[in-house]
């Protein structure tokens, strides 16, 4: 029985389905930071209405002492866990400054500084947590199954691949993972190794060959023999690699962390002076002393200095996750504007990891149409990507796709079909002579004879070389290429985007130590790649950025930032983000520091009253966290 088949739209390269965000009500109630802050609130509203329609005092005090155990338990509780080790941090500080207020009479104000700082925590965890639900709906674990084949009966039997030792035949079907390193001992196909080593397109593997765990299998079936347990494999390795990077990784603070230890303690001796040295130098009434050391307290507390800081990070990272970008974290944000060298990826990174035709020859029987045609014939059935290149490049051009039938796919070689009266055969082939070594040839049969070739690259991103141009002019340092694609492959690439430090051939180790020894030499790397291969480099850098859409599940649990749409030229926009996020806490921390000096000097050298500290106080911290919000709006990140 003959079947004829018709031509069909060119299918988009698969990726991940693109999560959506979950909403910020049903981030909010699932975390504990949120809902004691939303009592802490609303138990301050009440205790404002109750104030201000003249209820009992103890109603009122009530209300506002639930508010300070709602908002302030676990400020203060982490506060005391902190001083057991010897640190003495702004979360009690902040605790302190309230009870303090509330001892002289001022529990509004010590309520307010509780709302505020309970409120700047809650809103912090939310965007954490909602980053880090992105992620995780972004990755799909890889099976962790096989099918084993018993020696004796040749039953086939699905085992975990923990459980595989080494001597044990699996069998890999069309489309399914490789569940272990191992040995082809029958079959051919294509596997899909891009994840694992770099290789843009699948390489042709049969009896003798080695594969490796995670890849993926392309048309045909495979019988492996196992040669490595799975503790030993190279997956294994890569990820052994990216827990020894991750374990010796630095961990880096934010600048208020830094100053905030000092700058606490500082506050609190300073207050001891100021309670004591009144009433031992002048001898003020310990109650005069005692008020002024409280004002004192609140106005010197870093509360603004906190806001000025997180505020704009937080913004910073909103507006990336708006626009597909996901950065795990506050101290991330900063850090990628300090980056100093920027590294990319190859395949799947600055390519779309998906072929295209870049040339075609004849032997003279067909013009460059009519091959491209022929080919077109046998492969538009094909899953192989390169036949879906060929077929790309037909529709490309305006071309007809004849109609074929009796198509058969030859796993390992490439497909066979019959089209206008002719078998069409095409698969891999020789690289024409004097042509440059970089790219795929296959080969053209009409009648099992030679008519043509056609050579296909891995496609490049179109936004590549603007976005490898725009990283460059951010940083002082080129910008490099690693890969572990072949020498000529990474030259033909760095051409296209503009670089000239290249890197080839290298595997995950390489990658790690290469970006190790530039951390090594003073400098803060910011890598970007998608595969498996990366994530040891991307755990080692300063900050590791994987692609989204088709980044392997460890890359995307191993890096700092994730581009979910794949959009390459958003990482230069994230790093001059982040820059004017820095640039925006740098102007808070100003404006809260000209506060804090006026309202100090005011208490020390006049008489302040508690009120007007407050209200200062508080009044700072609205505006630095006002301008921190300026981060949110959509210029900030276009431009």
């Amino acid at each position: 029985m003959t079947t004829t088949l018709t031509s069909r739209p060119v299918p988009e390269r698969s990726g991940r389905v693109l999560p959506r965000p979950p909403s910020i009500l049903r981030t909010g109630v699932r975390l504990p930071e949120v809902r004691w802050a939303a009592l802490a609130l609303l138990l301050f509203l009440v205790g404002g209405t109750l104030q201000l329609g003249g209820a009992p005092t103890w109603a009122v005090w009530t209300a506002y002492l639930a508010c300070y155990a709602a908002g302030g338990w676990e400020p203060g509780w982490a506060g005391l866990q902190a001083l057991r080790e010897k640190v003495f941090d702004v979360d009690l500080l902040m605790v302190l400054a309230a009870i303090a207020a509330a001892a002289i009479g001022q529990v509004l104000d010590g309520a307010l500084l509780i709302v505020i700082f309970a409120t700047s925590g809650a809103v912090e965890a939310v965007i954490t947590q909602r980053t880090a639900d992105s992620v995780t709906s972004l990755l799909t674990l890889a099976p962790e199954r096989a099918t084993r084949v018993d020696a004796a009966t040749g039953a086939e039997e699905v085992v975990d691949v923990s459980d595989l030792v080494v001597g044990d035949v699996v069998v890999v079907r069309p489309g399914e993972r490789v569940g272990a390193d191992g040995t082809v001992l029958d079959g051919l196909s294509d596997v899909d190794q891009q994840a694992v080593t770099g290789e843009s397109v699948p390489v042709p593997r049969g009896p003798g060959d080695e594969v490796l765990s995670g890849t993926v299998n392309g048309t045909g079936a495979l019988r492996v023999r196992v040669d490595r347990p799975a503790g030993e494999s190279v997956i294994a390795r890569v990820v052994a690699l990216v827990e020894q990077a991750s374990a010796t990784k630095a961990r880096t603070q934010l600048f208020v962390e830094r100053v905030e230890q000092r700058y606490s303690i500082g506050v609190v001796v300073a207050t001891l002076v100021v309670l004591a040295a009144p009433v031992v130098v002048a001898g003020s009434s310990f109650e005069d002393a005692l008020l002024r050391a409280i004002t004192f307290m609140i106005v010197a507390s870093p509360c603004a200095v906190v806001l000025a800081t997180m505020p704009p990070l937080l913004a910073a990272m909103a507006n990336a996750g708006r626009h597909g970008v996901l950065v795990k974290s506050a101290t991330v944000m900063e850090a990628v504007g300090r980056t100093t060298v920027v590294a990319f990826d190859k395949t799947g990174t600055l390519t779309e990891g998906a072929p295209e035709v870049t040339g075609v020859t004849t032997t003279g029987r067909l013009d460059e149409d009519q091959v491209l045609r022929a080919a077109a014939a046998a492969e538009q059935f094909s899953e192989h990507p390169l036949g879906r290149a060929v077929l790309r490049a037909v529709h490309e051009r305006g071309l007809e796709v004849p109609a074929a039938h009796d198509f058969r796919a030859l796993p390992g070689r490439g497909v066979v079909a019959s089209a206008d009266g002719h078998t069409v055969r095409v698969d891999r082939a020789e690289r024409p002579r004097g042509e440059v070594g970089r790219g795929t040839v296959v080969a053209v049969h009409l009648d099992e004879a030679l008519v043509g070739t056609i050579t296909l690259v891995d496609r490049l991103r179109p936004a590549s070389p603007g976005a490898v141009a725009a990283a460059a002019a951010l940083t002082p340092h080129p910008v490099h290429l690693l890969t572990g694609d072949d020498e000529a492959v990474a030259r033909d690439v760095a051409v296209r985007t503009g670089i000239t430090a290249v890197h080839a051939r290298l595997l995950p180790a390489d990658k790690s130590r290469l970006v190790g020894d530039l951390q090594d030499a003073g400098e803060r790397v910011l890598l970007v790649g998608d595969g498996v291969n990366d994530a040891p480099a991307l755990a080692t850098a300063a900050t590791g950025v994987a692609m989204g859409r088709h980044g392997a599940d460890l890359a995307l649990d191993t890096a700092d930032v994730v581009v979910v749409r794949d959009e390459i030229e958003a990482v230069p926009r994230l790093m001059a983000l982040s820059r004017r996020a820095r640039r925006t806490v740098v102007a808070n921390l100003v404006i809260a520091a000209a506060f804090i000096v006026v309202l100090v000097s005011w208490d020390l050298v006049g008489n302040l009253p508690l009120p007007l500290a407050v209200a200062g106080h508080e009044g700072s911290t609205v505006v630095v966290a006002l301008n921190g919000l300026r981060l949110l709006r959509g210029k900030a990140w276009d431009s």
